[in-house]
Protein backbone atom coordinates (compact mmCIF):
# COMPACT_ATOMS: atom_id res chain seq x y z
CA UNK A 1 0.00 0.00 0.00
CA UNK A 2 1.46 3.49 -1.23
CA UNK A 3 1.98 6.05 1.77
CA UNK A 4 -0.63 8.35 2.57
CA UNK A 5 0.37 11.78 2.58
CA UNK A 6 -1.30 14.95 3.85
CA UNK A 7 -1.03 18.25 2.15
CA UNK A 8 -2.07 21.36 4.67
CA UNK A 9 -1.31 24.74 2.47
CA UNK A 10 -3.86 27.33 1.24
CA UNK A 11 -2.20 28.17 -1.98
CA UNK A 12 -3.83 26.05 -4.40
CA UNK A 13 -1.30 26.42 -7.29
CA UNK A 14 1.35 24.93 -4.70
CA UNK A 15 -1.14 22.30 -3.80
CA UNK A 16 -1.75 21.52 -7.15
CA UNK A 17 2.14 21.13 -7.67
CA UNK A 18 2.61 18.66 -4.67
CA UNK A 19 -0.42 16.63 -5.83
CA UNK A 20 1.33 16.28 -8.92
CA UNK A 21 5.07 15.09 -7.81
CA UNK A 22 3.74 13.02 -5.05
CA UNK A 23 1.18 11.32 -6.92
CA UNK A 24 4.42 11.00 -9.41
CA UNK A 25 6.60 9.56 -6.65
CA UNK A 26 4.14 7.14 -6.36
CA UNK A 27 2.20 8.54 -2.94
CA UNK A 28 -1.51 8.98 -2.05
CA UNK A 29 -2.40 12.43 -0.84
CA UNK A 30 -4.87 14.12 0.49
CA UNK A 31 -5.34 17.90 1.55
CA UNK A 32 -6.82 21.31 3.71
CA UNK A 33 -6.92 24.61 2.32
CA UNK A 34 -7.05 26.15 5.99
CA UNK A 35 -5.81 25.58 9.70
CA UNK A 36 -9.19 23.95 11.27
CA UNK A 37 -9.88 21.50 8.00
CA UNK A 38 -5.91 20.35 8.38
CA UNK A 39 -6.14 19.91 11.83
CA UNK A 40 -9.33 17.84 11.46
CA UNK A 41 -7.77 15.78 8.78
CA UNK A 42 -4.12 15.08 10.56
CA UNK A 43 -6.33 13.92 14.03
CA UNK A 44 -7.37 11.23 11.69
CA UNK A 45 -4.66 9.41 12.03
CA UNK A 46 -4.42 8.09 8.62
CA UNK A 47 -1.43 10.01 7.43
CA UNK A 48 2.13 8.38 7.06
CA UNK A 49 3.42 12.17 6.68
CA UNK A 50 2.13 15.52 6.58
CA UNK A 51 3.40 18.76 4.43
CA UNK A 52 2.36 21.34 6.94
CA UNK A 53 2.41 25.38 5.67
CA UNK A 54 2.70 27.79 8.59
CA UNK A 55 0.97 30.51 7.10
CA UNK A 56 -2.26 28.85 7.29
CA UNK A 57 -5.67 30.84 7.54
CA UNK A 58 -7.87 29.78 10.81
CA UNK A 59 -4.72 28.10 12.82
CA UNK A 60 -1.12 28.69 11.76
CA UNK A 61 0.62 25.92 11.20
CA UNK A 62 2.82 26.33 14.25
CA UNK A 63 -0.08 25.83 16.51
CA UNK A 64 -1.61 22.88 14.07
CA UNK A 65 1.85 21.31 14.58
CA UNK A 66 1.73 22.20 18.62
CA UNK A 67 -2.29 20.95 19.04
CA UNK A 68 -1.27 17.36 17.00
CA UNK A 69 2.01 17.00 18.72
CA UNK A 70 -0.32 16.45 22.20
CA UNK A 71 -2.21 13.46 21.00
CA UNK A 72 -0.06 12.13 17.50
CA UNK A 73 3.43 11.50 16.63
CA UNK A 74 2.93 11.20 12.67
CA UNK A 75 5.93 13.18 11.02
CA UNK A 76 5.44 16.83 10.13
CA UNK A 77 7.55 18.64 7.13
CA UNK A 78 6.83 22.36 7.31
CA UNK A 79 7.08 24.43 3.80
CA UNK A 80 7.71 27.53 4.60
CA UNK A 81 7.90 31.13 2.73
CA UNK A 82 9.75 32.60 5.70
CA UNK A 83 13.58 32.34 5.65
CA UNK A 84 13.95 33.25 9.44
CA UNK A 85 15.86 31.04 11.64
CA UNK A 86 13.38 32.04 14.60
CA UNK A 87 10.51 30.34 12.54
CA UNK A 88 12.41 26.76 12.07
CA UNK A 89 13.39 27.10 15.67
CA UNK A 90 9.94 27.08 16.60
CA UNK A 91 8.73 24.58 14.18
CA UNK A 92 11.25 22.04 15.94
CA UNK A 93 10.37 23.51 19.82
CA UNK A 94 7.00 22.73 18.35
CA UNK A 95 7.42 19.28 17.38
CA UNK A 96 8.10 19.40 13.66
CA UNK A 97 11.09 17.07 11.68
CA UNK A 98 11.56 18.98 9.09
CA UNK A 99 11.32 21.31 7.04
CA UNK A 100 12.34 23.16 3.40
CA UNK A 101 12.20 26.96 2.66
CA UNK A 102 10.18 28.47 -0.59
CA UNK A 103 10.72 28.43 -3.30
CA UNK A 104 11.86 24.76 -3.13
CA UNK A 105 12.20 22.56 -6.05
CA UNK A 106 10.06 18.90 -6.00
CA UNK A 107 13.50 17.27 -6.32
CA UNK A 108 14.76 18.51 -2.80
CA UNK A 109 11.16 17.63 -1.03
CA UNK A 110 11.01 14.30 -2.44
CA UNK A 111 14.07 13.86 -0.75
CA UNK A 112 13.37 14.92 2.51
CA UNK A 113 10.15 13.22 2.27
CA UNK A 114 11.84 9.76 1.34
CA UNK A 115 14.36 10.61 3.95
CA UNK A 116 11.77 11.13 6.86
CA UNK A 117 9.96 8.37 5.88
CA UNK A 118 12.82 6.00 5.80
CA UNK A 119 13.71 7.03 9.03
CA UNK A 120 10.31 6.32 10.89
CA UNK A 121 9.83 3.19 9.26
CA UNK A 122 13.33 1.65 9.65
CA UNK A 123 13.06 -1.96 11.16
CA UNK A 124 15.11 -3.00 14.04
CA UNK A 125 16.22 -6.56 15.21
CA UNK A 126 15.05 -5.91 18.81
CA UNK A 127 14.62 -2.87 20.75
CA UNK A 128 17.01 -0.98 22.50
CA UNK A 129 17.14 -0.40 26.61
CA UNK A 130 18.74 1.12 29.31
CA UNK A 131 17.85 1.10 32.49
CA UNK A 132 13.90 2.10 32.77
CA UNK A 133 14.48 3.62 29.35
CA UNK A 134 13.33 1.45 26.21
CA UNK A 135 13.06 2.09 22.62
CA UNK A 136 11.64 0.39 19.75
CA UNK A 137 12.13 2.00 16.61
CA UNK A 138 10.39 -0.77 14.85
CA UNK A 139 7.08 0.41 16.56
CA UNK A 140 8.75 4.38 16.81
CA UNK A 141 8.03 3.46 20.26
CA UNK A 142 9.53 5.20 23.77
CA UNK A 143 8.83 4.23 27.28
CA UNK A 144 9.79 4.69 30.24
CA UNK A 145 9.21 2.30 33.66
CA UNK A 146 6.49 0.85 31.11
CA UNK A 147 5.30 4.76 30.26
CA UNK A 148 4.52 5.63 26.93
CA UNK A 149 6.56 9.02 25.87
CA UNK A 150 5.38 10.17 22.55
CA UNK A 151 8.59 11.04 20.39
CA UNK A 152 8.98 13.37 17.22
CA UNK A 153 10.43 11.26 14.18
CA UNK A 154 13.72 13.26 14.83
CA UNK A 155 13.38 13.03 18.54
CA UNK A 156 13.34 9.11 18.41
CA UNK A 157 16.50 9.27 15.65
CA UNK A 158 18.41 11.15 18.07
CA UNK A 159 17.60 9.06 21.05
CA UNK A 160 18.50 5.25 18.76
CA UNK A 161 21.64 7.27 17.99
CA UNK A 162 22.88 7.66 21.75
CA UNK A 163 21.20 4.22 22.81
CA UNK A 164 22.58 2.51 20.00
CA UNK A 165 26.43 3.60 21.99
CA UNK A 166 25.56 3.32 25.69
CA UNK A 167 28.73 5.50 27.49
CA UNK A 168 30.53 7.12 23.95
CA UNK A 169 29.90 10.75 24.31
CA UNK A 170 28.93 11.68 20.48
CA UNK A 171 30.40 14.88 19.11
CA UNK A 172 27.60 17.33 18.19
CA UNK A 173 29.21 17.40 14.40
CA UNK A 174 28.61 13.68 14.49
CA UNK A 175 24.82 14.32 15.74
CA UNK A 176 24.46 16.52 13.12
CA UNK A 177 25.66 14.54 9.95
CA UNK A 178 23.31 11.35 11.23
CA UNK A 179 20.78 13.15 12.18
CA UNK A 180 20.34 15.28 8.89
CA UNK A 181 23.24 13.97 6.45
CA UNK A 182 26.54 15.29 5.61
CA UNK A 183 26.93 18.40 4.61
CA UNK A 184 23.55 19.71 5.76
CA UNK A 185 23.49 23.43 6.56
CA UNK A 186 22.09 22.68 9.97
CA UNK A 187 22.92 25.42 13.25
CA UNK A 188 23.56 24.42 16.71
CA UNK A 189 20.23 25.85 17.55
CA UNK A 190 18.08 23.42 15.45
CA UNK A 191 20.66 20.59 17.70
CA UNK A 192 19.89 21.93 20.91
CA UNK A 193 16.09 22.58 20.43
CA UNK A 194 15.71 18.75 19.34
CA UNK A 195 17.85 17.87 22.88
CA UNK A 196 15.61 20.40 25.05
CA UNK A 197 12.76 18.76 24.33
CA UNK A 198 13.95 15.59 24.44
CA UNK A 199 14.93 15.86 27.55
CA UNK A 200 11.71 17.22 29.14
CA UNK A 201 9.58 14.72 27.69
CA UNK A 202 11.93 11.71 28.99
CA UNK A 203 12.49 13.81 32.88
CA UNK A 204 8.71 14.60 32.76
CA UNK A 205 8.08 10.96 32.81
CA UNK A 206 10.53 9.94 35.17
CA UNK A 207 14.04 9.24 33.35
CA UNK A 208 16.10 12.91 33.95
CA UNK A 209 19.38 11.17 33.70
CA UNK A 210 18.93 10.03 29.97
CA UNK A 211 20.71 12.42 28.17
CA UNK A 212 23.84 13.84 29.34
CA UNK A 213 26.06 16.67 27.66
CA UNK A 214 30.01 16.59 28.17
CA UNK A 215 30.70 20.25 27.93
CA UNK A 216 33.01 21.28 25.09
CA UNK A 217 32.95 17.23 23.82
CA UNK A 218 29.31 16.19 22.85
CA UNK A 219 26.28 14.08 23.97
CA UNK A 220 25.88 10.58 25.78
CA UNK A 221 23.35 8.27 27.09
CA UNK A 222 22.88 8.78 30.94
CA UNK A 223 22.58 5.98 33.31
CA UNK A 224 18.36 6.49 32.53
CA UNK A 225 18.18 5.23 36.45
CA UNK A 226 14.46 6.87 36.83
CA UNK A 227 15.37 8.89 40.03
CA UNK A 228 13.00 11.48 39.87
CA UNK A 229 10.81 13.22 37.34
CA UNK A 230 11.38 16.92 37.20
CA UNK A 231 8.12 19.08 36.08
Amino acid sequence: MCAMILIIEDDPDIRQMLRVALDQAGYETDEAGDGPEGLAKAQSGRFAMILLDIGLPGIDGLQLCRRLRETHETPILFLTARDDEVDRILGFEFGADDYVTKPFSPRELMARIKAILKRTHLPVTEGLHRGVLRLDKDRHECSVAGQIVTLTARELDLLALLMKRPDRVVPRPDLTDRLYGVGQAVSDRTLDSHLRNLRQKLSKAGCPDAVETVHGVGVRLGPCLGLVATE
